[in-house]
């Protein structure tokens, strides 16, 4: 399945590559003729979405919220929402505004929260994102490596998790299909997103992973909204 990726700043839609957030500029899509997040979840849903990826940039940089506004596109479809949540208190209250929330590596503090969070909270509604950058964990506070994060995972069981190559985010170069390689047996599990093309979507079935996160070609209309 296709995740529409929504990325939101200042209240409105935005895009860039690889994750340098001071370049990104309101989104073009073919989806609305604005950059209004409302407009274009109505038009993802039409098109056939069943649920949406939200990065609320301002709260993940701990600058402001766009929660007011991600409660209302949750009303439309079942958000799953990257905000920077990275303790119990944080994702309680990223769930009071979304179906779905994303505890990231980028912004994880401690495992210890991660355990906390994932011994309280319901783990059907809590994902944890491996964030990549440069073939490498991208975290802000902590050290890790692959094999930590696949014992970690193996530990928790997520329903889902979260492969995002930042590297490749906006760039359409295609999936950096080796990052499946350090977490065979659990693809199922595994939504990944970063660089996606129409002729990635093609070999999914293959590969045993079933949902993908698509912004850039999704917008541009080079891929079908096969939602």
């Amino acid at each position: 399945m296709i995740i529409p990726v929504l990325d939101i700043k200042d209240g409105i839609a935005v895009s860039g590559k690889s994750g340098n957030r001071n370049e990104y500029k309101p989104l073009k899509t073919v989806f609305n003729h604005s950059a209004d997040p409302l407009e274009i979840s109505k038009a993802l849903k039409k098109a056939g979405a069943s649920e949406i990826y939200i990065a609320d940039l301002d709260a993940i940089e701990g600058r402001d919220s766009n929660l007011d506004l991600v409660r209302n596109i949750n009303q439309i479809l079942p958000v799953m929402l990257d905000c920077g949540a990275y303790d119990q208190d944080s994702v309680d209250q990223a769930l009071q505004v979304s179906e779905k929330v994303i505890v990231a590596t980028e912004t994880l503090q401690a495992l210890e929260d991660l355990e906390e969070i994932f011994s309280k909270a319901n783990r059907e509604r809590v994902i944890i994102s491996i964030d990549v950058l440069n073939n490498k964990i991208h975290t802000k506070h902590l050290k890790l490596d692959f094999n930590i994060l696949r014992q970690i995972v193996e530990n928790l069981k997520p329903s889902q998790i979260i492969i995002l190559d930042i590297s490749s985010v906006g760039c359409e170069v295609g999936m950096n299909w080796q990052l499946l390689d350090y977490f065979k047996g659990l693809e199922s599990s595994i939504i990944f997103g970063g660089g996606v093309t129409a002729e990635d979507i093609s070999k999914l079935d293959v590969d045993g992973v079933d949902n993908v996160l698509v912004g850039t070609a999704l917008h541009q209309g080079k891929i079908e909204p096969l939602l």
